[in-house]
């Protein structure tokens, strides 16, 4: 049941009212995996689980920097990366351009290169089309009063790679659904399951009514 509990945790720990009856959705941007669920009345209505996260976008980006620009990143630094693409860098309305610093492939020597923006967000495009085919098999999922209610609530990200610069606009423009980014994303689950343990909320059903 571990991911009923990551799921229940990380949308008590970022304020979601997940013991009330209206629909909420949650997704939870780990760096191996990402989960999407919707929850009402403290339960699990339907939820998936995709096997790609931050990681696999990191991933994305240091091959399109090797093949496409021959520069070659330490894993520590492509976060950093990611950064650098701030505001709505991941989005049609970001810079046309990032510089990026790096060491040749061939030579190893230091070396930045212009990154155009554009490009990135292609190479980011398969793992992304997973979570956005997860989202939408959760909602096909869910009975049409509680989309309702997601459409007006939207979704709640929380995770590390929640904070991937612009990947919330993305999302929205992909479902058409409001998306927030909670406050402290990556402590999220921590926090609710704090709460949970030292009995801040009422206790919540920890069984999927569909899966």
């Amino acid at each position: 049941m571990e991911l009923v509990d990551t799921l229940i945790a990380a949308a008590v720990g970022c304020g979601l009212p997940v013991e009330r009856p209206e629909a909420t959705m949650i997704l939870v941007c780990g760096a191996a995996t990402t989960q999407v669920a919707v929850l009402s009345l403290g339960s699990i209505v339907t939820a998936e689980r995709m096997s790609v996260g931050g990681d696999a976008v990191d991933h994305a980006i240091v091959q399109h920097l090797r093949h496409q620009h021959e520069l070659m990143l330490p894993s520590q630094s492509v976060r950093p990366l990611q950064l650098a693409l701030s505001g709505n860098g991941l989005t049609p309305q970001g810079p046309e351009s990032t510089e990026i610093h790096g060491r040749d492939v061939a030579t190893g020597l230091a070396r930045s290169v212009k990154v155009d923006t554009a490009a990135v967000r292609h190479a980011i495009q398969t793992p992304l089309t997973a979570v956005l085919d997860g989202i939408g098999k959760v909602l096909r999922g869910c009975p049409p009063d509680l989309v309702a209610d997601l459409v007006d609530r939207g979704i709640m990200m929380v995770g590390g790679s929640a904070l991937l610069p612009g990947l919330d606009q993305m999302l929205r423009q992909a479902t058409g659904m409001p998306v927030h980014i909670a406050e402290r994303p990556d402590v999220c689950a921590v926090q609710g399951l704090g709460a949970m343990l030292e009995g801040k909320i009422a206790p919540l059903v920890l069984n999927p009514l569909a899966t």
